[in-house]
């Protein structure tokens, strides 16, 4: 399960990180740019539990720290992802289910907002004032609004993939009910009322035939 876990968060953050780097980073958008690697460790957290969530958030900002081109200081951004990881997966529903979109839809404002912040704080610290000259409050609202527009594309299929490979049950309750369905389909439904109907219909003929047979022979006696 574990290997699982491992081998599904790392093909995740690649791919959100090679397409955050070489299509969203290039669309020249006001303000932040769409943060699909946010997304990806959000998903995760919601299912994986905080400590989860917490350690890939870490592997996916450090890998954003190290991949070209990045322009701060390494260990930055895996800071602000292993705390947003951790945070999200601390609202990870006990029983394992979301029942509304609210609160992942939520949990991502949240992120989006909370990771902005901290981001320009741990610049601030640093030395990096670039969030000031941009404006952070037209940041964090772009960044809300990019993140929110992007999330019902990212984190739903996200979730999904993680509980498939986790093994859970919820994960093959579609799949488990459409076995039901069609076993049911099949043993009781369609296919073997159409076998039996077939045999009802051959006794029948059977039994016409021989009544016929007899009336034939009941007239030749005669």
């Amino acid at each position: 399960m574990r290997v699982n876990r491992i081998l599904l968060s790392s093909s995740l953050i690649v791919v959100a990180l090679v397409l955050q780097v070489s299509v969203l980073a290039r669309l020249h958008l006001p303000g932040a740019v769409p943060d699909l690697l946010l997304l990806v460790v959000l998903g995760l957290a919601l299912v994986y539990g905080h400590v989860g969530g917490g350690l890939v958030g870490f592997a996916a900002g450090l890998l954003a720290d190290l991949a070209p081109p990045a322009d701060h200081a390494a260990g930055r951004y895996a800071l602000v992802l292993c705390v947003i990881g951790y945070l999200a997966g601390l609202v990870k529903p006990e029983s394992g289910q979301v029942k509304t979109a609210a609160g992942p839809m939520l949990v991502v404002v949240a992120g989006a907002v909370g990771s902005t912040l901290l981001y320009a704080g741990v610049g601030a610290l640093v030395g990096d004032t670039a969030a000031r000259h941009v404006g952070l409050s037209s940041l964090l609202f772009t960044a809300a609004l990019y993140d929110l527009l992007l999330a019902p594309f990212v984190v739903p299929g996200v979730m999904a993939l993680a509980r498939r490979a986790e093994n859970d049950p919820l994960a093959e309750t579609s799949s488990g009910t459409s076995g039901d369905i069609s076993s049911g389909w099949l043993s009781g439904g369609t296919g073997l009322r159409i076998g039996g109907q077939r045999n009802g219909l051959r006794v029948k003929a059977a039994r016409a035939r021989s009544a016929r047979a007899g009336r034939i022979k009941g007239v030749k006696r005669l």
